[in-house]
């Protein structure tokens, strides 16, 4: 096995902020004058920042998170894209999912993955999803995966379980069917959509066994990713987690916004790690915490529009934290389309990285190419 030397399997989290995380509000340039002469609305005032180094700082919502980073828990990947960036939301998200920035698939990256880990499909819990319907991530036909909106009820009632069934189902079809037609979409859900449930017989016992003292706030993330660790401490053989945490298109209103959202966030990771701690569980787990794209460098007086050069998280207890690749450049002959952050490094080499680095897995084939790696792991 890859970057583990505890003998257990490796696991991996994928956390998704859907709608476009602000980057620049979240790893602050806060000694930039070209960040704070940009963002009058939004900018966050330089004494209320959480300092990294001399230049850079974790947005003040994110206390819990500095913990973790200076425990050496967390890698900041800077300026994570792909070269011409696509700012609709499906379509950016959908390239994100598929490794595929030209053409439209319906075999995403994870599904790919999930085929290495479990190539007979002998576990329909070898990849779990943590919300309604399917991420095309992990769609591949002939991959079972199972989808879980509320684990409290999912599998001990069959009312519940075909309704939620036929509505993950529907989902999927009104997500994929205008994409690619809906001769696909149904093909893949005849081979792949009955899988979608099959894990509910398993997966119930995971909240009987679960017994923790750390308790997660009341929201949708915490809520997630406690599902996240009731599951893997079951011991249920599950090698890939997904959910998402939506709300980060800060068109408007971002001020009150994305502090909320990106306190949530902090908060939910701290805890799900200390959960993991104290049931001797955190050592083989490695999270991705990556969005579709960064918003632009200047607000428009109620938030950010659509940009580039995002930013992701590479977190876990085997991470070699600190900064990886380079912050996109300020200097505003280099913005993309004169508004834009540049991206520094390909979104496809971080997925590279998780998968030879800790999963064990040849990446060229799932990223569709060769693409430069960062080394996060101890």
């Amino acid at each position: 096995m890859a970057g583990n030397g505890s003998g257990k399997a490796p696991v991996f989290v994928v956390v998704q902020l859907t709608g476009g995380n602000d980057f620049m509000n979240t790893i602050i340039p806060y000694t930039s004058s070209v960040y704070h002469d940009n963002r009058p609305l939004v900018g966050i005032p330089q004494d209320q920042v959480i300092p990294i180094d001399d230049t850079l700082g974790f947005h003040p919502q994110m206390g819990a998170f500095k913990d973790l980073y200076d425990r050496g828990m967390v890698g900041i990947v800077q300026g994570i894209g792909y070269p011409n960036s696509n700012r609709s939301h499906f379509r950016g998200m959908d390239i994100w999912h598929t490794c595929e920035p030209h053409e439209v698939s319906t075999i995403g990256w994870l599904g790919r993955t999930l085929r290495e880990l479990d190539p007979a499909g002998e576990n329909p819990l070898t990849g779990v999803n943590f919300g309604v319907g399917l991420p095309r991530a992990m769609a591949m036909p002939g991959v079972p995966v199972t989808s879980v909106s509320n684990l409290d009820n999912y599998g001990l009632m069959t009312g519940i379980q075909s309704r939620e069934r036929d509505q993950a189902l529907d989902i999927f079809k009104q997500m994929y069917g205008p994409a690619i037609g809906a001769g696909p979409v149904m093909e893949y859900l005849s081979r792949t959509g009955q899988d979608v449930l099959s894990g509910a017989d398993l997966i119930k016992v995971a909240p009987e066994r679960y017994q923790s003292t750390v308790e997660y706030a009341d929201n949708p993330i915490a809520k997630s990713l406690r599902d996240v660790a009731r599951v893997h401490t079951a011991d249920l053989g599950t090698r890939v987690f997904y959910t998402s945490h939506g709300g980060y298109d800060t068109h408007a209103n971002e001020v009150p916004t994305h502090p909320k959202l990106i306190g949530d966030l902090s908060g939910a990771i701290y805890d799900f790690f200390a959960d993991l701690e104290e049931h001797d569980a955190d050592d083989n787990v490695v999270m991705l915490v990556f969005t579709e794209f960064g918003r632009r460098i200047y607000d428009n007086g109620s938030g950010t529009d659509h940009g580039s050069g995002g930013g992701a998280f590479v977190i876990g207890k085997t991470v070699a934290g600190g900064l990886y690749s380079e912050y996109p450049s300020l200097e505003p002959t280099r913005w993309v389309n004169g508004e834009d952050l540049e991206h520094t490094i390909d979104y496809r080499g971080i997925y590279g990285t998780i998968l030879e680095q800790w999963l064990g897995v040849e990446a060229a084939p799932i990223v569709n190419g060769h693409y430069e790696q960062i080394h996060p792991f101890e």
